[in-house]
């Protein structure tokens, strides 16, 4: 059974490879999980890593990994009969609402991750309509290009596939397109991707009224709280979030601003993400 306290040891299942760059680990397992939640994955002899779960059904979930540093490029090399420690889940998942009508979900690079079950969940029953937008830097780093059909938005730093440029200036266009149409607003933006990204997202919103919900990374240790490791202004990220809302942003100074290495060193996020892929 997995449980926050201690990693319980699985077997990598199934690996399903998505380009050099990433590959999902799936694990035969059922888990209690929401949107947005996260699980420790325990390497024997590498370290314990926090990862969110990509893929999920009631027998069987899936972690994204790319493969960037020690620990990640470790990961994406094991393959079915391998053993790996999950401890969890834990965090605060993406509030879904219950009166949704329409919702934009903007996804950058890895953050798709955790957005894909979202938009699962919301297909899954009668929810909103959806507008999905993703984006990377090019189309190799396009996370599940095929995964989603319906009111979808693709674009790249470089052209390589969709529209060149970035999420951001959809969410732009199509907030527009919805005012000029005397159409309601988004009730909710999701976003994950880089933190600049999210950012942007959130003063894009903020400009316009629009609530948003983030999601957040910072280095973790423990999962649950009692490190310190992941704090971020007033907030601990591992028990506080990883989702934030727009309230919670709007006071979390270090957001988009710096955040704290392995030595509890504040340094500037530029550096942090540099730190992050070593």
């Amino acid at each position: 059974m997995i449980t926050q306290l201690m990693p319980a040891m699985v077997e990598v299942a199934d690996k399903e490879v998505h380009s050099p760059e990433f590959a999902t680990l799936y694990v035969n397992q059922a888990i209690d999980f929401k949107p947005g939640q996260f699980v420790m994955v325990w390497i024997p002899g590498v370290d314990e890593k926090p990862y969110t779960i990509s893929h999920h059904n009631p027998d069987r979930f899936g972690i994204t990994v790319e493969a960037k540093g020690v620990f990640s490029k470790k990961a994406v090399s094991l393959g079915p009969g391998d053993k790996i420690g999950i401890r969890g889940p834990f965090g605060n998942g993406f509030n879904m609402g219950s009166d949704h009508k329409q919702v934009a979900v903007v996804a950058g690079g890895c953050g798709m991750a955790p957005l894909a079950p979202l938009v699962e969940a919301f297909q899954a029953g009668n929810g909103p309509d959806i507008l999905l937008i993703q984006g990377a830097r090019s189309k190799s780093f396009l996370l599940y290009p095929d995964r989603f059909t319906g009111n979808v938005e693709i674009c790249t730093d470089d052209g390589s596939k969709g529209y060149k440029g970035f999420v951001t200036d959809i969410l732009v266009k199509k907030i527009k397109a919805l005012s000029a149409a005397g159409s309601p607003d988004f009730d909710m933006v999701y976003a994950c991707g880089p933190e600049i990204m999210m950012a942007k997202v959130f003063d894009i919103c903020e400009a316009h009224g629009i609530p948003c919900q983030v999601s957040l990374e910072r280095y973790m240790r423990c999962g649950f709280g009692v490190c310190g490791a992941c704090v971020c202004g007033h907030a601990v990220v591992c028990m506080d979030g990883p989702v934030f809302g727009s309230k919670a942003l709007r006071t979390m100074a270090d957001f988009n601003t710096r955040a704290l290495l392995k030595t509890g060193k504040p340094v500037p996020l530029d550096e942090y993400a540099s730190w992050r892929c070593q």
